[in-house]
């Protein structure tokens, strides 16, 4: 949408775009009035279409000396219900008007209409800033001389609020690592292979600091990633585990107290999954370059940390990247595998290689990490696109204090999650008539829960651990609020809420 978005100290000579705000049902309040000495606004604010409904956008166009050339009035919604939140929707409407208009900046002057509200002007720029970066998302290089190109402007935006413009600069810095985990989603195939994904992932350790280990080959054996193994063996794109860790700088992380001990973030990072020999049928594979989606996510959010957050402990991301394929080398329903925690698994479906490349990831999180909680995310199980749609994101986590800093910090990022039951008849679902459980459980009954519970095999007691279903939420199929139809990057920005309110 748009070529670039900058926060700037001053709008330029060509920035004569000013955006006011209206609450619903509601004339341009005093102050914001003032601002367009013309009266052209606060005509415009009667008009019969300046509802304040959010995201509604009414135009004036002022005349005289030193007036913009254009004003644009976005609602609000109710003023009573007002939260910072709900910017992100207004900014998104902003931002298409803007791009419509072919506009190369704007003067933000939400800061009269944020003081009647009570609504810190920090947290309403930085919510405002992520709205317009994550509608500024463009993936283009993969198309090609049949695609018209389109004529994208680079955008300034500023305000008379240096709170506000900080908060906006904040905002588009989180929207900016969530957009990274979009264009990883969006890479196709043949494009985003394992070994595409470890380059990327060196990239992005390169730009940031992060110190990178890719486990490959011989490195998966000795460390005894038998998910990894079996999966990924069938296709020529090899598997591999990728380990980022984040290490505070100056005197690096505590050795004692609080945040000795790091956050372990971990990714279902499937390239591509056509099912394996339990092929998915029909249109079931399209898509299926989205399987990646929690690792992308992850990815972004390591971004986000290492250039932003910045928080006082270590962070550790390990990235359990395969491509479930087919071919004599695939492993097969009816296999026993043995994990590095000793817990034997019976193949019953090949489509259901997630978990088992998870379970790599949280053994080896759990011996070799010491964490002081973990958190993985997944594109798990279509049972939880049944249950929850794609309006919440499906939450197991029995541990109330990592479970309360998630909620919180999905509050502040707008993104949803529900809480999902872990009780032990659950656990029983998964037992093994040959091995000690099964990869999934040929009765669909509770479905998503099966995936959380064969998983809850992997982790040590004792050990804080959250597992997030994304499989409902990772993608919309319709441009609204922030998004155009494709990948969402989500969980980018509740991850970093997360450490940075440590």
């Amino acid at each position: 949408m748009f070529e670039s978005i900058r926060i700037v100290a001053r709008a330029g000579a060509g920035n004569r775009i000013l955006v006011l705000g209206q609450f619903q049902g509601q004339g341009l309040d005093p102050a914001s009035a003032r601002l367009d000495a013309s009266g052209a606004a606060a005509a415009a604010a009667k008009r019969a279409e300046a509802t304040g409904d959010v995201g509604s956008v009414v135009e004036a166009f002022p005349n005289g000396k030193g007036a913009a050339e254009r004003v644009l009035i976005v609602g609000l919604g109710a003023r009573d219900k007002f939260e910072a939140g709900v910017l992100r929707n207004v900014a998104a409407a902003m931002g298409r008007r803007l791009a419509g208009v072919k506009a190369e900046g704007a003067v933000i002057e939400l800061g009269p209409a944020l003081k009647l509200a009570k609504v810190d002007g920090w947290s309403a720029g930085a919510a405002f800033g992520e709205g317009v970066g994550l509608l500024g998302w463009v993936c283009d290089e993969f198309r090609g001389t049949a695609a018209k190109a389109e004529s994208r402007r680079k955008l300034q935006l500023s305000s008379s609020d240096r709170s506000f413009a900080e908060g906006m600069e904040r905002g588009l810095t989180l929207a900016e690592a969530t957009n990274l985990a979009r264009t990883l989603s969006q890479s196709p195939p043949n494009v985003a292979t394992p070994a595409w994904m470890a380059e990327q992932a060196a990239k992005l350790a390169r730009r940031t600091g992060l110190k990178i280990k890719v486990f490959k080959g011989a490195d998966l054996e000795k460390a005894k990633f038998e998910g990894l193994i079996n999966v990924g063996k069938a296709s020529e794109n090899k598997p591999c585990m990728i380990r980022l860790e984040y290490v505070p700088s100056g005197s690096g992380a505590p050795k004692t107290g609080k945040y000795a001990k790091p956050a372990v973030l971990i990714g279902k990072t499937m390239t591509y999954d056509t099912g394996g020999l339990s092929l998915k049928i029909n249109n079931g594979m399209v898509g299926m370059k989205r399987d990646k989606d929690g690792g992308c996510s992850v990815l972004g959010a390591m971004q986000a940390i290492a250039t932003v957050i910045k928080p006082r402990r270590r962070v550790v991301a390990l990235l359990a990247v395969a491509e479930n394929s087919i071919s004599d080398e695939a492993y097969r329903p009816d296999d026993v595998l043995r994990f590095r925690n000793g817990v034997t698994v019976e193949v019953t479906n090949t489509d259901a290689e997630g978990r088992l490349v998870l379970a790599d990831a949280l053994c080896w999180a759990c011996d070799e990490e010491d964490p002081a909680y973990m958190i993985d995310m997944a594109t798990l199980t279509g049972g939880v696109v049944t249950a929850l749609g794609s309006t919440y994101c499906g939450l197991f986590c029995e541990d109330d204090t990592l479970r309360g800093k998630i909620e919180r910090a999905c509050g502040a990022s707008g993104e949803r999650v529900w809480r999902l039951p872990m009780h032990q008849e659950y656990r029983e679902m998964m037992k093994s008539p040959v091995a000690d459980i099964v990869n999934s459980n040929p009765n669909r009954k509770a479905h998503p829960i099966q995936g959380a519970a064969f998983l809850s095999y992997f982790v040590k007691e004792g050990v804080p651990w959250c597992h997030l279903d994304i499989a409902g939420v990772h993608a919309t199929e319709k441009n609204a609020g922030p998004y155009i139809e494709g990948p969402v990057g989500w969980g980018v920005r509740m991850l970093a809420n997360l450490l940075e309110a440590e």
